[in-house]
């Protein structure tokens, strides 16, 4: 596995990743990691791999977008100095556009999106000893749909800038995807962005199928 021993993971993003985290520190007892993917996440590398001590931090804060982070990225992300930071955002700069339709200044539109998510990725390369750069996503397997159509977009940006700077990439858009073939969407998520279990299952297996989590051990 890509982990190694005492190292500091710690994921930012909007509410998918912040599941009622614990404020201001997302880490430590009852539930301070919230009931999402990056609770499941630290379960398996806690039962699986105890002797490597990992330690995770989650950062997520519900209704942010790229801008958002910006604003806290001194205190959320350089002040923690992680090892790992996992980002997963874009959700809210497509969806405002979509629910919000009338109030363009909650939108963040895929320039400013694209130049915000690379400044951050710049900043913190050298920073943190691995970057893993997820894609966001719409639980709707119809690529014509508007607003799956437009966060395909978004997504494409987030694959661009993980290839220029070499950091880990997941597609969790093409996880949906796969899942949806057999489940319809309200399956998993009743607004087709907020996760159930399921989907948040399938968020931690992905990321831990990337890093070579061994199933087996």
């Amino acid at each position: 596995m890509k982990l190694e021993k005492n190292q500091k993971l710690l994921f930012i993003g909007d509410s998918v990743t912040d599941c009622d985290r614990a404020k201001p520190e997302g880490e430590g007892l009852f539930q301070a990691l919230g009931t999402g993917y990056v609770a499941i996440i630290d379960a398996f590398l806690q039962s699986t791999y105890p002797e490597l001590g990992i330690r995770v931090v989650n950062k997520g804060i519900s209704g942010n977008n790229v801008t958002d982070l910006k604003a806290r990225w001194q205190e959320d992300v350089f002040d923690q100095k992680p090892d790992w930071l996992v980002i997963m955002i874009g959700i809210n700069d497509v969806w405002r556009q979509f629910d919000s339709p009338f109030i363009p200044d909650r939108h963040v539109y895929i320039d400013e999106y694209e130049k915000t998510f690379r400044e951050l990725v710049e900043q913190t390369q050298s920073k943190a000893k691995q970057l893993v750069l997820m894609t966001p996503y719409y639980i709707e397997p119809n690529p014509n749909d508007a607003m799956r159509h437009k966060m395909d977009q978004y997504g494409k940006v987030v694959k661009q800038i993980a290839d220029e700077h070499h950091t880990l990439f997941i597609d969790t858009q093409e996880a949906f995807n796969t899942v949806t073939k057999d489940l319809y969407p309200a399956a998993i998520a009743w607004d087709r962005v907020h996760p159930n279990h399921t989907g948040h299952t399938l968020l931690a297996k992905t990321f831990l199928n990337e890093i070579g989590f061994d199933w087996r051990k």
